[in-house]
């Protein structure tokens, strides 16, 4: 058993979602969003790179040695998959771990919008599920993920970068293939994926315009195409895609988009209002007749304002879902109130002063 074992169990028993190793600091746990001190001893300064050697394959190794960086997934037998990304910086070697949770969750379990899982029907186009880092993508995915395979004859492929969770097939048929591992880039494998019969197609993260034009090839061809982005918002997302290919052929991938792309889920976790946990508040985009029209035309500035009076087919905004929360009790209003575009309807639920001035003052200033 690898030395790192215990601290990455410690890490799971503790709660946390990632678990931090870096010379000269106790191992760091994240738990309900705040990075804490373990209280495990402090590491030496070699001491992360002696753990993170020892659980190195040799192509991880080479990969480290090389790029002075590396992601990988690692698996405790019985314990537990975590994903990490161990990297060389000026103090020497440090290992960040995301803690994946034992079993793929079930859609009704992670607090979205029912909207959400009835995208699950939806046989061809474009799904994808956006938000920072570190904000239950993969998560929601995975979940999404389970629940085709729990209620559709298909086939799915998976590319992810690394494996997090790990679908056992049920009445589909899951391949999971892991970029760096199976196959070269998340390019080559959508290339690849579209010769071998799917139905539906998961790409853990559109990197590139390559990607991307592949991905929508893939929804206009008859295919259920599931990804995500690291951007804030519908229309973000859609300008992100759009002005990673040359100008010249920008015309071309609007009227692709309008055409294939169905939905956009943009997540943000918040402190729970109890301060035990966070929940999702969910930004979703459903791509009506209206919708393609904006996209087509290159009106990406007006799709927050056709969400904000789309409630009847499902859309909302990030500020009417947070809002909805706060409402409801389910999260902190401060934490609402410093992200929301539109603060002015969070005020009244606010619970420290000082934050409204601080925020009046920026909009002075």
């Amino acid at each position: 058993m690898a030395r790192i074992d215990d601290m990455l169990e410690f890490g799971r028993q503790q709660g946390g979602s990632d678990i931090h190793f870096t010379p000269g600091q106790p191992p760091l746990v994240r738990t309900d969003g705040e990075l804490r001190r373990s209280g495990l001893p402090v590491l030496g300064p070699m001491e992360p790179a002696d753990l993170v050697q020892e659980i190195l394959t040799a192509g991880q190794r080479q990969q480290f040695d090389e790029r002075g960086n590396a992601d990988f997934s690692y698996a405790i037998p019985g314990r537990g998959r975590y994903r990490i990304n161990a990297c060389r910086h000026q103090q020497g070697t440090s290992a960040f771990c995301r803690i994946i949770p034992g079993e793929v969750p079930e859609l009704s379990m992670l607090g979205l919008p029912p909207l959400v899982g009835h995208l699950v029907r939806l046989r061809t186009g474009l799904v994808l599920v956006t938000g920072a880092t570190g904000t239950g993508k993969s998560t929601t995915l995975a979940a999404l993920i389970r629940e085709i395979n729990l209620t559709r004859s298909c086939n799915i492929i998976t590319l992810e970068d690394p494996i997090e969770f790990v679908h056992r097939s049920q009445r589909s048929l899951v391949v999971q293939r892991e970029v760096g591992t199976h196959v070269h880039s998340f390019k080559d494998g959508l290339r690849a994926a579209l010769r071998e019969d799917p139905d539906v197609i998961l790409v853990g993260e559109m990197r590139d315009a390559d990607t991307v034009s592949l991905a929508l090839e893939a929804a206009e061809t008859g295919h259920l195409v599931l990804g995500t982005l690291h951007t804030r918002g519908a229309a973000q997302t859609i300008d992100r895609i759009v002005d990673a290919h040359p100008s010249d052929n920008q015309s071309q991938v609007r009227h692709s988009l309008a055409d294939n792309l169905r939905a956009v889920v943009s997540q943000e976790l918040l402190r729970a209002a109890d301060g035990r946990g966070r929940r999702a508040a969910v930004e979703i985009l459903m791509v009506t007749f209206a919708i393609q029209q904006l996209i087509r035309d290159g009106r990406t500035f007006q799709i927050p304002g056709a969400i904000a009076t789309g409630r009847r087919v499902g859309m909302q905004l990030m500020d009417q879902a947070m809002l909805a929360l706060v409402r409801a009790g389910e999260i902190d209003p401060d934490e609402a109130y410093l992200r929301a575009e539109d603060k002015w309807g969070f005020a009244p639920f606010v619970t420290r002063s000082e934050l409204l001035r601080l925020t009046q003052g920026e909009r002075t200033g």
